[in-house]
């Protein structure tokens, strides 16, 4: 558009876009800024306002301190990579915006050209010649017309008598007619080509829909970035390198599967594990969403379980957990699904068959059911039953529809990713815990002759970017490969790392010149790197008998010299196995979530390094096995030393104590779990450790983790919900436009959940009231802790009501939508806790519909103790601030008894379970805990192993008796952490106190304290359900 006209391409990064600015706009040549954020320079105000004025005759600017000429021609124009960029209305008012986002038609047009360039030269050769020709007869004719006229204009007299007007005149004609004849032939042929490219269609939609679902991957890591040029040219290469075939629809179909093969390698490549399936998911949903096979509505309550705070029908089985039965009458909405609320009350024995199997996703369902769901329909079905089976159900369908190569990503491929590079394309690998690519690198580079000098690599951090740009520049010129480890950590130094990039020039650079980068998923990357880059996922192998085998593998112990040269070898290679085994272990803990680690910790290599070589030297040093030494060294310093949770620490020394015992070196019987699968194997060579790790079970049961049966459920429960949120996060764009076919748009919905919320809110608690009907006084101190629980609750009661009216209003138009507001109408489509509303929330990881009856059930508690008085029994978990009511308890007794607060603590007993009216003398009776990795034995009142498949236990009634220390009587139990949510995990917060442990209560067990600390077991104050 203005290419004859010059046009200058500036970024705010460059070191003098201000002086080109003043260049252009004095000489009137365009300019467009590339690349801005949501925030414009102040500098550009007066010209984005026009600010302009008359100096001397002639119309002048002011640029920053300067006064600069401003010529009519000069014309400006800004582009920005932003995905969805909100622009603020000050923004808005002084540009116009347009939207150049590829839309689905478009990208359909673009790729239907590409591939009937390529499959039918001969259409597009004769189309551009139609084309051509048409002018050109167009032409001819105007100048006939001209010539009639201009003979008409000077003949004199007349015209009949004029013999050189008449030829003229009659030639003009055949000239014509043999045009018009012409144009004829070109339309037919014309319509021809057009419908042979129609024929073509079918694959540029299939494409189109999957460029679009690779396009908002980048919503669940910053990382996964695609250009449209990149898929372009893999399409392109996909019509080059698959078989050719004369019949249209086979050759359609060929390409359409090996295209969509290509696309998937390429993309699984720089997938996390964790995202491979969820991506195969999504493409194959896309594509059915397109032929009109998947329901818009089944596939949204697929991910989100449908959206809904009451439930007014009762639950009609025991053994069905709540929030599988609301999402069932949820379910009912569903055109499919009508009456499944009723049959399942009536078929309950049939589908209890269902919930109770191994495998619920093949058994078949009762009566009518069976034949009249789909597959994608039986998903949504186990999804309410059991979500622990939606992810082997997902698997299956991926396999069904696209085929089994769709979920058995290749292997990564160093060779190969190098291959699709060049000098201009940098190598890009996504680090993740555990993987260090550097090794496997070093490796490659020897290969193909890149080692030693030919290799210059750098850690980025502080003050390191200028010994980068100088390796760069070096390395360019002379063909060498250059590598920039941890480029996450060097956030200041990304944008000139960016400019490097977009500067290599293929005619400049030396064709050998590769630039590899390692870096953690960093929101900072620069996007227009990761959009041209090759990226790479490795990440550490999966499952303990993989992790046992790589640790192994590892210098030093796969150096011989090392692994023969202890003076105790018996002692030494039992020890060594041990030490790796937990090495594993603690990592492969992570998978169980909070039941595992409270922090998700990255234990790697460095720290099973280090306590391999102080193994090796406290053995050469001392007669005896030193156990106390060499499990503080590895316990407490090695891997203790990245532990900042109290009762992770008691975690991992329970692990460890497991290996490192005299029981592993003495005993030749010594097991690690009952299973009697695992131990150290007796003393052998290298090899014989190696193999007998072989032999070890590829999926090893929760029993070798200390855990019992059930978190293997509550593992793949987490795997599903974090499978759906992740496509949540990729569907940003579907939740605002409704389709046409919902009953009812998104916009009523939203307004009718806030209208519903609204309806149920009672009026703000007047703490005044309170204040004068319970007295700050000495002895009670109770009525300290009800005014301020009122007053926390008062704040988050009026935050929902505020939001609630505020999008009832945006809703009609009568208020702006802000970015908050959107983000409160998203959460609440997706029958999510609105982020806004958890800023001032206690913490809870209910779904929307739970959050609002519990938030209502914690005002009525409030409200009740207001009017009936304290009550005798206190719901523990419906207080915002938990420790205040404890320290209350406590300082009541200290007064009454007039003993010093600090000497005290608390007694627990676990109380007959049945309702109580009357409080007791000293202390507090409380309830609403539950157990998680555990249940309490009502008959011999001590802890039990959970049911299977009932993940938590409800506590009864506990009494906590305020007594000093040292009074509190010892007797079997186990010391459980008390936490507000299952996540478990909290930060530090401002009075001192965790945002989500509360307090650590003693439980009566008859087994031994290690055997729960393995499985995890704590109270909860709250589900999640």
């Amino acid at each position: 558009m203005e290419k004859a006209n010059t046009l200058h391409i500036i970024k705010l990064s460059d070191s003098d876009f201000v002086r080109t600015l003043e260049n252009c706009i004095q000489f009137g040549t365009p300019v467009l800024l590339e690349n801005i954020g949501e925030e414009l320079d102040p500098i550009l105000e007066p010209l984005l306002l026009k600010q302009t004025f008359k100096q001397g005759g002639s119309v002048c600017i002011r640029l920053g301190d300067s006064t600069i000429e401003y010529a009519p021609d000069f014309r400006f124009y800004i582009t920005t990579k932003l995905r969805n960029p909100h622009y603020l209305p000050e923004t808005s008012v002084k540009v116009t915006l347009l939207n150049f986002m590829i839309t689905p038609e478009g990208m359909q047009d673009q790729l239907l050209g590409i591939v009937v360039a390529r499959e039918r030269p001969d259409l597009e050769e004769e189309k551009q010649a139609l084309i051509l020709q048409g002018a050109e007869n167009k032409r001819q004719l105007k100048e006939i017309e001209d010539k009639i006229l201009e003979t008409l204009q000077s003949s004199e007299g007349n015209i009949l008598e004029d013999e050189t007007a008449i030829k003229i005149l009659s030639s003009s004609k055949v000239l014509a007619n043999e045009i018009t004849e012409k144009q004829a032939v070109a339309e037919v042929t014309e319509k021809k080509i057009d419908a042979t490219r129609l024929g073509y269609r079918p694959i540029a939609i299939h494409s189109s829909i999957l460029f679009f679902s690779i396009a908002d991957l980048a919503n669940i890591e910053p990382m996964y970035q695609y250009s449209l040029t990149w898929f372009i040219n893999l399409f392109t290469m996909s019509i080059e390198n698959s078989e050719k075939c004369d019949n249209l629809d086979t050759r359609l179909q060929i390409l359409r599967d090996h295209f969509t093969y290509s696309l998937y390698v390429n993309v699984c490549r720089s997938l996390f594990e964790k995202d491979k399936l969820l991506f195969s998911f999504c493409l194959n949903v896309n594509l059915l969403k397109h032929e009109k096979m998947i329901d818009d509505s089944e596939w949204k309550f697929l991910l989100t379980g449908g959206v809904g705070l009451d439930n007014p029908h009762p639950n009609p089985c025991t053994w069905l957990p709540t929030n599988s039965w609301d999402e069932i009458c949820r379910l009912d909405s569903l055109v499919t699904f009508k009456y499944i609320r009723r049959d399942f009350e009536r078929l309950k024995e049939g589908w209890k068959q269902v919930y109770d199997s191994m495998e619920p996703h093949h058994v078949p369902f009762p009566e009518e059911w069976q034949d009249k769901l789909g597959e994608f329909q039986r998903m949504l079905m186990i999804r309410c039953l059991r979500p622990d089976k939606v992810v082997p159900m997902v698997q299956e369908f991926v396999i069904h529809s696209l085929g089994r190569k769709f979920i058995e990503a290749p292997p990564f491929d160093l060779g190969k990713a190098f291959g699709d590079s060049h000098c201009c394309a940098p190598l890009i690998f996504i680090l993740s815990p555990g993987s260090d690519p550097m090794a496997a690198l070093l490796r490659f580079a020897d290969d193909q002759g890149f080692g030693g000098a030919k290799l210059s690599s750098l850690s980025l951090g502080q003050g390191q970017g200028p010994i980068a740009m100088q390796m760069i520049e070096k390395a360019i010129k002379e063909g060498t490969w250059v590598v920039l480890q941890n480029c996450h950590l060097a956030t200041s130094w990304m944008p000139m790392l960016e400019k490097v990039c977009e500067e290599l020039n293929p005619d400049t650079t030396h064709p050998d010149f590769r630039l590899w980068l390692t870096s953690y998923p960093s929101p900072t990357f620069p996007v227009s790197v990761l959009q041209n880059g090759v990226k790479m996922t490795n990440e550490a192998p999966k499952g303990l008998r993989a992790n046992i085998g790589r640790s192994y593998l590892m210098d030093p112990i796969s150096d011989p010299e090392f692994f023969n040269s202890c003076n105790k070898p018996g002692a030494f290679k039992k020890l060594l196995y041990g030490l790796c085994f937990f090495h594993a272990l603690v990592q492969e803990r992570r998978k169980f979530g909070p039941l595992g680690w409270n922090i998700p910790y990255e234990f790697n290599e460095t720290d099973l390094r280090i306590s391999v070589q102080q193994l090796h030297m406290f053995l050469n040093q001392y007669q005896e096995v030193p156990f106390d030494a060499i499990r503080y060294m590895t316990g407490e310093c090695n891997y203790g030393g990245r532990v900042t949770d109290d009762w992770d620490r008691r975690s991992l020394r329970t692990v460890l104590a497991k290996f490192y015992n005299n029981q592993i070196t003495d005993n030749p019987d010594y097991k690690f779990d009952s299973s009697g699968l695992y131990y150290s194997p007796p003393e052998g060579d290298y090899n014989s450790y190696i193999e007998y790790t072989k032999t070890l079970p590829l999926n090893p049961t929760p029993e070798i983790f200390g855990m019992n049966a059930n978190a293997d459920i509550t593992k793949d429960q987490t795997e599903t919900k974090l499978l759906f949120d992740s496509i949540l996060l990729t569907q940003s764009d579907n939740t605002s436009r409704s389709s046409g076919g919902d009953a009812k748009s998104s916009d009523d919905m939203v307004f009718e959940v806030a209208a519903d919320i609204l309806s149920k809110l009672p009026a703000n608690f007047d703490v005044e009231a309170s204040m004068r009907k319970y007295p700050t006084t000495y002895t009670q101190s109770m009525n300290t802790v009800l005014v301020q629980e009122m007053g926390r609750f008062n704040k988050l009661l009026q935050t929902i009501r505020d939001s609630c009216i505020n999008i009832q209003k945006a809703i009609k138009g009568l208020v702006v939508m802000s970015a908050e507001l959107e983000e409160v109408v998203n959460s609440i489509l997706k029958g999510r806790v609105p982020g806004m509303w958890m800023k001032k929330s206690y913490p809870s990881l209910k779904p929307l519909g739970s959050y609002v009856n519990d938030f209502l059930a914690r005002l009525k508690f409030l409200q009740d103790w207001y009017d009936h008085g304290t009550p005798p029994v206190f719901w523990l978990s419906g207080f915002f601030f938990t420790q205040a009511f404890l320290t209350g308890s406590q300082q009541n007794f200290a007064r009454k008894y007039t003993i010093p607060i600090d000497l005290l603590g608390f007694d627990y007993e676990v109380l007959e379970d049945k309702e109580y009216h009357q409080a007791p003398e000293d202390g507090v009776y409380v309830r609403g805990l539950f157990l998680d990795g555990a249940r309490w034995d009502r008959k011999k009142k001590v802890l039990a192993e959970s049911h299977p498949k009932v993940l938590y236990d409800t506590v009864p009634v506990m009494w906590l008796k305020p007594c000093k220390r040292q009074d509190i009587p010892k007797r079997p139990s186990y010391l459980s952490p008390v936490y507000k949510t299952s996540e478990r995990r909290g930060t530090l917060s401002t009075t001192g106190h965790s945002t989500n442990f509360v307090i650590s209560m003693t439980i009566p067990s008859d087994m031994p304290e290690e055997h729960w600390i393995g499985r995890g077991v704590a109270l909860m104050c709250q589900l999640n359900s």
